[in-house]
């Protein structure tokens, strides 16, 4: 054992590198960071603990529904922990959450100290919904230290304002998920009806409608693909049916979790960091959820000491870099506080929907997630490039750097029934690519990686993106899609523009090939590439190889979520008609990178055809637009 861990606000044990050479961490750890996280939020508790009114803005449901965000939230973390130790609960954390449930129910709706939010549809601050599930799950893996201990005055009570999650309409997406969990448990406890198992089977009607195939499922009828399929849409059916001990439901859905993890496990860099995408990131370390839960079920293609590097990885990520303040609470941020990580549901108590990640817990002491040393993720392996056509992925990694980059030709946050022009540009998923090392630019910053047409002097966003294809080879891969571009103010499209991308990732080069079609006349075109800080280890490139004509750097002072000052390389160039532009991007801490200007030893475009000619090793690149076809040899 090294010394006591550094710094920590948690009170975690010292590191055991014997058994996990790269992130000390042990299941140790993992109750210390439970126990702790639930210690510090405690001091904010209401007199009967019904709520938990953490420091904070307010979310946009109102300070009520927050507090009980920070009691259900809170709830699941010890309710793992507590089920994890076969009931053993030192802290008497469970007495807590007993003496807040029979409060909180006594009278819901009441404007008093301690009444919960009555639960009511998603469109009337429906958050109390989203909560009914994590109380929900509590109260079934606590049930014979909990629930089986209650009056049953308290368990009727509970059991009536948690019914009301059945009978309400939920947000169309991964929110059906939780009307299911709630109904799992009152059928558990033999309260199960019509309603219960009627809530039950849409929920999974709607999952099999929004499966797309590679493990993947859309949060809802759109293309919306991110960190919600593991730590909701894969986690909550495949929980239950390990719970219930359901083996039908267990192998259908565990074995898409497997396939989900077979790329998912790819997007945690060599630091432990998960890839910086999609809604929800003040989440955190709930990414590495659904990873623990393959490694508990059996459901997973990692060995147990692959899945515990993951898993420890990310808890210590965040730990490491102030995501727990020096009060140990989980700030609204990424590594710390980060306004532009946030939507307007974030509240003091959202980052604990991280406490999903305690679901490795369920896996006892003596179980392999344990007793395995610790061995490289997916990510410290050969270098690799893989392909997922069912959600239009492109996922990159180097391991020289521990970098994983994360190309987007598929996943928008643009639902069915929204129109392009009356959506915002949301940063977190219009942005063409993503890291472990990087974040987007905020809103009013210039756009990383991104494709801009300038038109009147507006620049143009990415809204829905239509995926076209993804493929690979041997080291090697590419995606392709299109999308109109939309502007924010004057007409919000022009007539019969648009742009076709492909992205070819080999080793740690991107090279991006735009066909714009219909730009009118006086346009311009923008491509941008990573956006770093100035006295960052990573370095971020873009050379401009066939139809550019010049490059700058460009400020973007509001930062990401890595750094609170960034700049980002730009090309441009005239353009009307159609137009094709070849680029080469690159992001790498690898140290003496070779410059871009030498990678590539000649292009060639013959109408729709482009083929790039490498200087390493004299393979050819070539790429067809419309239809997309990539070829590499």
């Amino acid at each position: 054992m090294t010394a006591p861990h550094p710094g920590s606000p948690l009170g975690l044990p010292a590191d055991d590198r014997a058994a996990s050479p790269y992130t000390g961490y042990t299941r140790a750890h993992w109750e210390a960071a439970a126990d702790g996280l639930l210690r510090a939020a405690w001091r904010w508790a209401t007199p009967g603990g019904a709520l938990l009114d953490l420091p904070g803005r307010p979310s946009v449901s109102g300070v009520r529904s927050d507090g009980l965000e920070g009691y259900a939230r809170t709830f699941l973390a010890a309710a793992f922990r507590v089920a994890g130790a076969n009931g053993a609960d030192p802290h008497g954390w469970l007495d807590r959450y007993a003496d807040g449930l029979a409060a909180g129910t006594r009278a819901p709706g009441r404007d008093d100290a301690e009444s919960w939010p009555l639960i009511r549809d998603h469109a009337v601050f429906g958050q109390p919904m989203v909560e009914s599930a994590s109380v929900a799950i509590g109260l079934r893996l606590t049930r014979p230290w909990l629930w089986d201990r209650l009056d049953p005055g308290v368990q009727d009570r509970a059991a009536r304002w948690l019914r009301d999650a059945l009978l309400h309409t939920p947000a169309p997406n991964n929110w059906y998920l939780f009307p299911y969990s709630v109904a799992g448990f009152l059928e558990s406890v033999g309260r199960g009806d019509a309603v219960t198992a009627r809530a039950r089977q849409r929920a999974l009607d709607l999952l099999e409608g929004w499966y797309r195939g590679d493990g993947w499922y859309s949060d809802g009828d759109g293309r919306a693909f991110d960190h919600y399929n593991g730590w909701a849409l894969h986690l909550y059916p495949v929980l239950d049916a390990h719970l219930s001990g359901d083996t039908e439901l267990s192998a259908h859905y565990g074995a898409r979790l497997r396939e989900h993890l077979e790329g998912f496990s790819l997007l945690f860099g060599g630091d432990g960091a998960p890839i910086h995408f999609g809604r929800s990131l003040p989440y955190r370390f709930a990414a590495a959820s659904s990873v623990a839960l393959g490694a508990v079920t059996g459901h997973t293609p990692l060995t147990p000491g692959a899945s515990r590097r993951v898993v420890n990885g990310a808890l210590r990520y965040f730990l490491d870099r102030g995501a727990a303040g020096a009060d140990g609470l989980l700030s609204l941020g990424w590594h710390g506080p980060h306004e532009a990580s946030l939507q307007n549901y974030s509240g003091p108590a959202s980052p604990y929907w991280a406490s999903k990640a305690f679901v490795a817990l369920l896996a006892p002491g003596d179980h392999p997630l344990w007793t395995a040393t610790e061995e490289p993720a997916p990510s410290e392996g050969p270098d690799r490039v893989l392909a997922l056509p069912a959600p239009g992925l492109l996922v990159q990694s180097t391991r020289a750097d521990g970098i994983v980059r994360l190309h987007n030709h598929g996943s928008d946050h643009v639902r069915p029934h929204e129109g392009e022009a009356q959506v915002q540009d949301d940063p977190l998923y219009s942005r063409q690519s993503y890291s472990t090392v990087t974040g987007p630019t905020a809103r009013g910053n210039v756009a990383d990686n991104h494709l801009a047409v300038v038109v009147a002097g507006v620049r143009s966003g990415r809204r829905v993106v239509r995926a076209l294809g993804a493929g690979a080879g041997d080291g090697w891969g590419w995606a392709a899609s299109w999308h109109r571009p939309v502007f924010t103010s004057g007409p919000a499209m022009v007539p019969g523009l648009r742009v076709e991308s492909v992205t070819v990732a080999r080793g740690r080069y991107e090279l991006r090939v735009h066909r714009v079609l219909g730009a009118p006349p006086g346009a311009r075109v923008e491509q941008t590439g990573w956006a770093t800080g100035r006295d960052d280890t990573v370095v971020s490139a873009l050379h401009g190889l066939y139809g550019w004509e010049d490059r700058d750097e460009v400020r973007a002072p509001q930062g990401t979520a890595y750094t609170p000052w960034a700049v980002v390389p730009r090309l441009s160039a005239a353009v009307e008609g159609t137009v094709l532009l070849v680029a080469l991007g690159s992001l790498t801490a690898e140290p003496g990178a070779t410059p871009l200007d030498a990678v590539v030893s000649g292009v060639d475009v013959d109408g729709d055809t482009v083929e790039v000619r490498w200087a390493e090793d004299a393979a050819t690149t070539r790429v067809v637009l419309g239809p997309p076809s990539v070829t590499h040899g």
